[in-house]
């Protein structure tokens, strides 16, 4: 007899079934990997949901993870559809909807009417990614921050999300979350900066982390020194890191309009191997 296609949340029983999926594209599927590989797919364990579109056979066509972030990955538009039936009945418990740009729009096509309106929406953007060291000479004063450092790096990050993401991460507690999210990024050892007399000038994390790839995020440089060269060899520097002793592959991705970040990764070695999409609330 024939399976239904579904839409189910997983647990630790599928965790063969999403490995599999997961890595027939580690670069854009780096930001679940990085959940699972961590956690497992359990969502006490996880801290989130994670759905999957069940076609039979062992087999995953699928997978969304639903948790601080919305990240649809598939490219099954009946998965896509399921994935929005499912987030609508749920209601939005996310900031963001962020993943390859197809599956974004699929699934904000179907929530705009349910969720919206968003903040911004980031058509376009350029997914990037490196996997030989950079002809580039990378800084050598970037290094890992140190947690004795935290309130040295603190300023800067907040000043990069407020840049980018056109809000503050101080809230209304504080900025307490934010902060040991950043405490927590410098404890493992994934926050990188060049610090010149107790400033930042230059600094960059590892968001997301799997065993096949990792992802750079927060790249920023200290206003009054942009234009120098500082982020390309900053990030030169965070890349031949990366791929020393993190991951085989590194990546991050940019806005489209943000053309002298775009060259400054280019000259690092970064080349588009897909286009992500982000949606703000």
């Amino acid at each position: 007899m024939l399976q239904m296609a579904t839409t189910r949340l997983l647990d630790d029983a599928d965790l063969g079934a999403v490995r599999r999926l997961l890595a027939d594209d580690p670069v854009a599927g780096c930001l679940i990997a990085t959940r699972v590989e961590a956690a497992g797919v359990d969502p006490r364990r996880l801290g989130a949901e994670l759905w999957g579109y069940d076609t039979g056979a062992d087999r995953l066509d699928g997978l969304c993870l639903s948790g601080a972030n919305l990240v649809p990955l598939s490219d099954s538009a009946s998965a896509l559809a399921g994935f929005a039936e499912r987030a609508a009945a749920q209601g939005r418990r996310c900031s963001s909807i962020v993943g390859v740009e197809h599956a974004v729009d699929a699934v904000w096509t179907q929530l705009a009417g349910v969720w919206g309106p968003a903040r911004d929406v980031r058509a376009g953007q350029p997914l990037l990614a490196v996997s030989e060291r950079p002809s580039l000479p990378p800084d050598p004063d970037v290094r890992v921050v140190v947690p004795a450092e935290l309130d040295i790096l603190m300023p800067a990050c907040v000043a990069m999300f407020t840049e980018e993401v056109g809000v503050s991460p101080v809230g209304p507690d504080g900025g307490r979350g934010y902060r040991g999210r950043v405490r927590e990024l410098i404890g493992a050892g994934r926050a990188f900066a060049r610090i010149e007399g107790g400033e930042v000038v230059f600094k960059a994390e590892l968001g997301a982390v799997s065993s096949r790839a990792c992802q750079i995020q927060g790249v920023w440089v200290r206003p009054d020194r942009r234009g120098q060269g500082i982020g390309a060899a900053g990030t030169a520097a965070v890349v031949a890191a990366a791929l020393d002793s993190v991951a085989p592959v590194v990546s991050l991705y940019v806005n489209d309009y943000n053309e002298q970040a775009l060259r400054a990764y280019r000259r690092v070695g970064f080349r588009q191997v897909n286009t992500f999409m982000t949606v703000l609330f």
